[in-house]
């Protein structure tokens, strides 16, 4: 086992990075249909074909996930996905034609790199022929590649965001993992201590960090929306669940978000976490939400240690 959301059988992970625009997206491929379920917090969030996660939707499944940064352009690179899945025969059969469920996210990354290069078709169909089961970059790569936090003083005092990735199991063969892609507008905080251990800087040029929530709370506001957030989050078990049961572990897994930034979900932020069944295995629906809530705080902070500043940006390893 790598520790990554690949340890679960039938899943694969792509990432597709412009290292120069610093921007990219990641794709989940799902082996087989995938029963999924979503919880959107943030109030800014942006997404494509997320009907199909709904109870009521008449599609049972979904065959991939699509995480981009680029704002709402980066919406534009699902079709890639598509291309690539439906090139191969996979999709729900309606007949004429098959046609695959690809529910995506995006983020916001345009506060750093070149602003007019967004993720597009022709980069998430190249995540797609990157796609492995095996152990996958993590840190600012994909998804992550541009992402940010610590953002209330604005980009110069912020600090990079990236990509991470956590698994467990247990011994009755459930297994839990989590990939997150961490673009927040608030900070990253230890979980034991509950101080910060990346996020908004006390200046420019400076390496101490400063508590966000705190500065929000004795009246410092921010009112630019030119340097917006976002956390996608993606958690998948091979316990058997339902579309309910999925969005149940979907809004449990925001806990973990909660206990590992702050602020969270704010204005800025358009937070989404996913949960997906992949497998028969019985399992406590409790279990398995508490699971992917801690996977979702160990994915937390795995992407803010692998992440890199790429020299324009400080990162968690630049400051420790």
């Amino acid at each position: 086992m790598y520790n990554y959301i690949t340890d679960i059988d039938g899943i694969r992970v792509g990432h597709a990075s412009d290292f120069n625009a610093l921007t990219g997206c990641t794709v989940i491929l799902f082996d087989r249909p995938a029963v999924g379920g979503v919880d959107i917090r943030g109030t800014a969030a942006g997404t494509r074909q997320m009907d199909a996660l709904f109870p009521s939707h008449y599609v049972e499944s979904v065959n991939a996930v699509l995480l981009a940064g680029g704002s709402s352009f980066g919406l534009n690179a699902a079709g890639g996905v598509m291309t690539y899945l439906e090139e191969r025969g996979i999709g729900l059969d309606v007949g004429v034609a098959k046609v695959p469920i690809v529910p995506t996210a995006i983020l916001f990354d345009l506060g750093i790199g070149d602003h007019s290069v967004r993720p597009n078709s022709e980069m998430a169909y190249q995540a797609c022929l990157n796609a492995s089961t095996e152990n996958i970059k993590r840190g600012s790569v994909g998804a992550g590649t541009g992402a940010t936090i610590g953002k209330l003083f604005g980009i110069s005092r912020a600090m990079k965001g990236g990509l991470g990735s956590a698994s467990t199991s247990l011994d009755t063969g459930l297994m839990v993992a989590a990939l997150v892609a961490v673009n927040a507008f608030g900070d990253i905080l230890d979980e034991c201590t509950g101080k910060p251990i990346a996020g908004a800087r006390t200046g420019t040029n400076e390496k101490t960090l400063i508590d966000s929530a705190e500065q929000i709370r004795r009246g410092v506001a921010r009112r630019k929306f030119g340097e917006m957030s976002t956390t996608l989050g993606v958690i998948v078990t091979n316990a058997r669940l339902s579309k309910v049961q999925a969005a149940k572990v979907a809004q449990m897994g925001h806990v973990g978000l909660g206990r590992v930034i702050s602020p969270v979900h704010s204005v800025f932020d358009g937070d989404v976490i996913f949960a997906f069944s992949v497998g028969n295995i019985e399992a406590n629906l409790n279990t398995v939400g508490l699971l992917g809530e801690a996977m979702i705080r160990h994915a937390v902070r795995d992407a803010i240690v692998q992440a890199d500043g790429f020299g324009v940006i400080p990162a968690y390893k630049d400051i420790i």
